[in-house]
């Protein structure tokens, strides 16, 4: 089996299991033809699903373009799929049983806010990205607080890990982004509800090259 990257920064899907099957597929088919940095599975998986069997099924087409899969808080999914990693949307009071229990190359990630306790926990346990959760409104992050551009500014002052931005980002407003230091952005409806989800990726890498471009220059 091929050895699948570490997180270096990039576009941050994030799939909605209770998306009708096919359309999952196809759209994430399309999608996996350009370059993208990370897959994740929401936690949001219908009670009729079979849980193992979708996920391995993500990660088999996932790994045949090198991408990662990481579970959104389900760790216990990991022992029995192929998942690499795990996201928490909040810290759990026992990561370091988790840690323990889990394989050794197993990697992890977690949602911060305007808590920079969260990011110096994340830098002391030696996490290999956090996603700051909401930059803009979002329907699907409504349960995150708007992060403010200062709070982005002092995690990077704290640590060196890829940074995700999250919520509300649109290929529209990245350019909203300048003049922050970040690795990549995650994205669910931005792309999987757009009906041409490959050439919305396209959108979304070129966004972010132009941004990352004109940050190396400042």
């Amino acid at each position: 089996m091929t050895k699948i990257a570490k997180i270096r920064g990039g576009l941050y899907l994030v799939l909605d299991p209770s998306m009708h099957r096919d359309e999952l597929f196809r759209k994430l088919n399309e999608v996996l033809q350009e370059k993208i940095a990370v897959v994740q599975i929401w936690d949001n998986f219908p009670p009729s699903i079979d849980e193992v069997e979708l996920v391995n099924e993500i990660c088999d087409l996932c790994h045949s373009r090198n991408v990662p899969v990481f579970l959104n808080n389900n760790w216990h999914l990991k022992k029995s799929t192929h998942a690499d990693g795990i996201h928490f949307d909040i810290i759990p009071e026992n990561f370091s049983e988790l840690r323990e229990e889990l394989s050794a190359d197993c990697m992890f990630g977690v949602t911060c806010t305007n808590n920079l306790s969260v990011i110096n926990w994340a830098e002391e346990n030696k996490l290999d990205y956090i996603s700051f959760c909401s930059m803009f409104p979002s329907k699907t992050s409504n349960s995150c607080e708007l992060v403010s551009f200062e709070t982005i500014k002092k995690a990077r002052e704290i640590t060196d890990m890829p940074i995700f931005l999250a919520g509300g980002i649109q290929y529209q407003n990245i350019k909203d982004l300048k003049n922050i230091k970040f690795e990549g952005v995650a994205v669910i409806s931005g792309i999987m509800s757009s009906e041409d989800p490959k050439r919305a990726t396209r959108e979304y890498l070129s966004e972010l090259k132009r941004i990352k471009n004109e940050n190396s220059h400042n």
